[in-house]
């Protein structure tokens, strides 16, 4: 490269499928990535977009004993063992349909007395753990990802995080009232996920639509913490018709 030129990542690779297509196509995707290396690292989101994810990945049949997984994120202030805690939702969802080791899954401690502290240490711990090879995404109606919202530093570490009262919104639908929703999270920052070697986003809906072209069309901007997607260099986005109509 010569001087005083710049060289621009990749553009994120979208594909647009029937929703019945996405769960299969994302599971290609991770099982390839679980066979590149010999020790793993798949970073995990929860939500309902990658919900088909890993219903098709516990119907492979595939052996995920070599991997080590980690969570974007854990809300704060729920006790342990709550149904709705991503602890719990993992395991759900993940740990017991693949048949993981529990101890190979991560997430930030929410219950330690020095939050910041247990951030450090989840940094570290990926860190350790050789980087995350694939992540898994979803986006927010208001353009965050994982709990990074609008408004923060793009290049942020795994941080302490006041939801937004649009995310505290979407998700009342897992609680019994808005109350009960959590005000504050753990998550990974925007540096920690652009860090990752490969990202997956998968959006599905119509309510993700904006979202998603101002993550993908719009600028590089605090505005829209997805938008960070735009520098990596190697990102799959899938999507139905509905989440990429204004693409």
């Amino acid at each position: 490269m010569s001087a005083g030129t710049v060289k621009h990542p990749a553009a994120p690779l979208v594909r647009v499928l029937e929703p019945a297509g996405i769960g299969p196509a994302a599971s290609r995707l991770v099982l390839d990535a679980l066979a590149s290396r010999h020790s793993p690292v798949i970073g995990v989101a929860t939500g309902s977009s990658p919900s088909p994810l890993y219903r098709a990945l516990a119907a492979s049949g595939a052996d995920f004993g070599h991997a080590s997984w980690f969570a974007l994120d854990e809300y704060v202030g729920l006790p342990p063992g709550h149904p709705e805690s991503y602890a719990e939702v993992l395991r759900r969802e993940i740990i017991e349909p693949l048949g993981l080791d529990p101890r190979a899954v991560h997430l930030p401690d929410p219950h330690s007395g020095d939050l910041p502290a247990a951030c450090a240490a989840y940094e570290e711990r990926i860190a350790a753990a050789g980087g995350i090879d694939l992540q898994i995404l979803g986006i927010g109606r208001n353009g965050h990802l994982a709990f990074n919202e609008p408004g923060g530093a793009l290049d942020s570490r795994t941080r302490v995080e006041a939801l937004s009262e649009d995310t505290r919104e979407a998700n009342r639908r897992f609680f019994d009232s808005l109350e009960d929703v959590p005000t504050h999270c753990l998550t990974q920052g925007l540096g920690t996920i652009l860090d990752a070697g490969q990202l997956l986003l998968i959006a599905q809906g119509e309510d993700k639509a904006e979202a998603l072209r101002a993550a993908l069309k719009g600028p590089v901007s605090r505005d829209c913490p997805a938008s960070v997607l735009q520098l990596h260099g190697r990102v799959t986005v899938l999507a139905d018709a509905a989440a990429a109509a204004l693409l």
